[in-house]
């Protein structure tokens, strides 16, 4: 059985994830780190291309991985219109979506850019894989009550969509033949409804809706939003930054390491347990509400993220939500392996590649 040679990029806001893949097995990888002085010197991030792509080539010409052996090349997939879940294949019109930031600035913008660059030159296959844009939500699952301010898709759908597939393996079956509600603990949080391996619902990771995270303030009563918005106390890049950045454990606690608020609560701080554990008692009534969108009939609950490394804090989750189903836990986001995996599927003829 043929074997494939893959070269797996994964842009941050202050590193570039490098790894070299042979089928699902790392053979080579590098973290480049990026000051925040650094990278100030470019216009935007898009302007960061072309000091980015060079850190990695240099990178390849000193791990002894020839790029003539590659099979593909794939980045991380950055912020673009709404797709459905997949392995996709950079084209134009998406380094064009990319390059002109359509949906909004970010480090991951750059995956699909460098990929193709490199990829490009070898005369191979550049693909990202299940960026967070995917939307497989029903339509139902849109309606906010507000019409002017639908409800979309903005999640962890890498992780969620890989541990998916992790959970159903170590099941014994496929992730298109059952349900699973999938919740990501990590600086954001995700709980996602999967139906058949589709996400029909999920909250709004970023600045929506669903549980308080560690920066994040989550869903909150809109009528005293308003009232705080109009007050004059605040701008609106301040109310932003208690939204996404100065929200959840930070607005309470002072901290968003989760590390931090367990040994303050060890410490016998009862302020810092009943906000971690509020924290948890929010992804729990998440995790119901997924239950009750997937109509009770759920073969697992799975836990992953970071943050899933927290014994107290998925022991609490855990508390409130086993009853819906066997409650799975998978820590850690494990990037690098999800976009090998969904490059793999394709150049192993297992799924079709998907055409942005």
């Amino acid at each position: 059985m043929k074997s494939f040679l893959q070269l797996i990029i994964n842009p941050g806001s202050t590193s570039t994830k490098l790894a070299v893949f042979r089928d699902n097995d790392p053979i080579f990888s590098e973290t480049l780190r990026h000051g925040g002085e650094e990278l100030k010197k470019f216009p935007g991030v898009t302007g960061q291309f072309a000091y980015r792509r060079r850190l990695v080539i240099d990178a390849i010409a000193k791990s002894g991985v020839k790029p003539g052996e590659l099979d593909a090349v794939v980045g991380r997939g950055g912020l673009l219109r709404p797709v459905p879940g997949g392995t996709y294949l950079v084209n134009k019109e998406m380094l064009e979506d990319l390059e002109a930031e359509r949906r909004g600035s970010h480090a991951s913008n750059l995956g699909g850019l460098i990929a193709h660059s490199i990829a490009g030159e070898l005369g191979i296959p550049a693909y990202i894989v299940d960026p967070v844009c995917i939307d497989e939500k029903e339509p139902v699952s849109r309606i906010s009550g507000m019409p002017e301010n639908p409800r979309e898709s903005l999640f962890h759908a890498l992780n969620q969509k890989a541990v998916a597939r992790r959970a159903a393996e170590d099941m014994g079956k496929n992730y298109s033949e059952i349900n699973l509600v999938v919740a990501h603990l990590g600086g954001g949080i995700s709980v996602g409804a999967h139906l058949r391996g589709r996400v029909i619902d999920v909250n709004d990771a970023l600045a929506g809706d669903g549980p308080f995270t560690p920066e994040r303030s989550g869903g909150l009563p809109a009528g005293k939003l308003v009232e705080m918005c109009y007050s004059g106390l605040y701008t609106r890049k301040e109310m932003m930054k208690k939204i996404v950045g100065g929200g959840g454990l930070v607005a309470y606690l002072g901290t968003a390491d989760a590390l931090e608020v367990e040994e303050r609560i060890e410490r016998g701080d009862e302020q810092a347990k009943l906000i971690y554990e509020a924290m948890a008692y929010q992804v729990a009534k998440e995790i119901g509400a997924c239950g009750a969108i997937l109509k009770g009939d759920v073969d697992a609950v799975v836990i992953t993220g970071g943050i899933a490394h927290s014994r107290m804090l998925v022991g609490w989750i855990e508390e409130r939500v086993r009853f819906i189903a066997p409650v799975r836990v998978y820590p850690g986001e494990n990037e690098m392996e999800a976009l090998a995996a969904g490059g793999l599927r394709v150049l192993a003829g297992l799924e079709d590649v998907k055409v942005y």
